[in-house]
């Protein structure tokens, strides 16, 4: 049995698929094809096992695929669709009768519904054959994925067939929206592959976390980028030889890509484009004897040509988030920094990348907590103000509010005092520190409790001088060693100062004084 992901399509549709995008045409048709991700892939991992079409005892598991463009997300979605029998739903929305007979042909006496004892059968036992339905978050609504779940089980019903639901971008879909997906993938009814380039922790909700299996996907080395690059050039799926790449311009072009391969494959593809035009035009940057590369000696690419096709191929790889990590990365770390221009430049080309918004707002409101902090408290509800207006607004007009959250972040005095605080209380419980709750602080409103002689003890803080008196409030074991919040001496933090050693003394019994406002 093949595993050509596009041996159907081909011959099919010759002149379809030569006209497709050469990062298309070169998607890898199976496992041994897909670069960089060998440790995801290597035998008996869960992802394989899903692409081979192996399955437990409950049958095929939906996978959450996450990594940075260019990873093979939409490739290996492809092949898990073509495990057993290889079935391309695309094909059937055309004509599902003849799409059934080519399946049929291609397969041999292949049993439609996979029932067992007919051909269906691979190793001995019955491979239902999966139909492929592609959706984007960016553009699908609740109504496309029940009208999806609803196709797929008519298909299980009529035919035995099972969908693989291909989601790009699902980090992008509302809570309420990921809650459809649920009925269908608990109860398998379609084996959801969703591809994401944010945390699915943050972005996926737990039910459907919890019934997937998680793949991170990695960036492609510079090998692996070189390797696909000179399979493009030289495959007849590819450019067939017609082009020859100059050292420099590959090298550049490797570098250029970020380890994204649709972005190198774009890229060659249009630095291929300008040199055939050049040399069908006679001129020297790129003109071999063969003048457009029919039958003559191949149409060289230079460093030259390549970085006169690159605004092109800018526009149609840039847009599709490349380097979204780096970005974004830079964009915090230039508001921690103080430098409000830097981090206005970053804000300018997550926009102008087509980055949601609202995972903008979002990484504003963590910075504003975890970087600015108590030094000044305001930045927090600018930042949550922001992610509310955003989510009202949209685009273009969110721009202006992303930007003033940004500039109130990167002036703010820093402090990241509260963020070390609960990482060091957190250590401790989960190192075993911290035994049972002091009894006077336990509650004393339900039957029984005054008994137990829960509250018994505990002294009313208001009416302590100043609002404060000596009371112990942690477990036995931490009263006298916990230590995790350190204000700084900036911003807010440095009038709170004082006040919190006074409170910690007073808490403790050190000392009788009376805590300042501090107003």
């Amino acid at each position: 049995m093949s595993d050509d992901l596009f041996s159907s399509a081909a011959t099919e549709s010759g002149a379809a698929q030569a006209s497709a995008p050469l990062a298309v045409r070169m998607r890898p048709r199976s496992l041994d094809e897909v670069r960089g991700q060998g440790d995801v892939l290597r035998q008996g991992s869960p992802l394989r096992r899903l692409v081979e079409g192996v399955q437990g005892a409950a049958g095929p598991v939906s996978a959450i695929l996450w990594g940075p463009p260019g990873t093979g997300k939409t490739t290996l979605a492809h092949l898990v669709a073509r495990a057993g029998e290889h079935d391309r739903a695309g094909e059937r929305t055309s004509g599902g009768e003849q799409d059934r007979a080519r399946e049929q042909n291609r397969a041999g006496e292949q049993d439609l519904a996979g029932e067992p004892g007919g051909a269906g059968r691979e190793a001995g036992r019955a491979t239902p054959r999966r139909a492929f339905v592609e959706l984007s978050a960016i553009n699908a609504g609740v109504k496309d994925v029940r009208a999806v779940m609803d196709q797929a089980a008519r298909d299980r019903d009529l035919y035995g067939r099972q969908t693989v639901l291909f989601l790009d971008e699902i980090h992008r879909f509302s809570k309420a929206q990921q809650d459809a997906l649920l009925p269908g993938v608990e109860n398998r009814l379609v084996v959801l592959v969703a591809a994401t380039t944010e945390n699915p922790s943050f972005s996926v909700i737990s039910p459907l976390m919890s019934r997937s299996i998680l793949v991170r996907l990695q960036s492609l080395s510079d090998d692996d980028v070189a390797a696909l690059i000179d399979a493009a050039l030289t495959e007849s799926r590819g450019l067939a030889g017609r082009f020859a790449l100059a050292d420099d311009a590959k090298a550049q072009l490797v570098r250029l890509s970020g380890g994204d391969a649709r972005a190198a494959l774009t890229a060659l593809e249009a630095a291929a484009g300008v040199a055939e035009d050049v040399a069908r035009q006679g001129g020297s940057a790129g003109s071999g004897s063969g003048g457009s590369g029919g039958y003559g000696s191949p149409v060289p690419i230079s460093l030259e040509t390549l970085e006169q096709a690159l605004a092109v191929a800018a526009v149609r790889y840039d847009r599709a988030g490349d380097q979204h990590y780096d970005v974004a990365s830079a964009l915090i770390k230039s508001m921690r920094g103080s430098d409000v221009d830097a981090a206005l430049h970053y804000l300018a080309r997550m926009l102008e990348a087509g980055e949601d918004p609202r995972f903008i707002a979002r990484r504003i409101v963590i910075a504003a907590s975890e970087d600015v902090g108590m030094a000044d408290p305001t930045a927090l509800q600018t930042a949550v103000a922001a992610m509310h207006a955003v989510a009202q607004i949209g685009m273009p007009e969110a721009r202006i509010v992303l930007a003033q959250a940004v500039v109130h972040n990167a002036l703010a005095p820093k402090s990241n005092a509260s963020y070390s605080g609960i990482n060091a209380a957190i250590a401790d419980v989960r190192a075993g520190k911290g035994g049972a709750v002091p009894v006077h602080l336990r509650g004393s409103s339900y039957s029984g409790a005054e008994q137990l002689g829960h509250g018994k003890g505990y002294r009313y803080s208001h009416d302590e001088p100043g609002g404060v008196g000596p009371q112990q409030f942690l477990p036995d074991d931490l009263a006298e060693v916990a230590d995790y919040y350190h204000p700084t001496d900036r911003g807010w933090e440095e009038r709170i100062g004082p006040r919190w050693t006074t409170l910690r003394r007073t808490i403790r019994g050190e000392t009788q004084g009376r805590p300042q406002d501090n107003d």
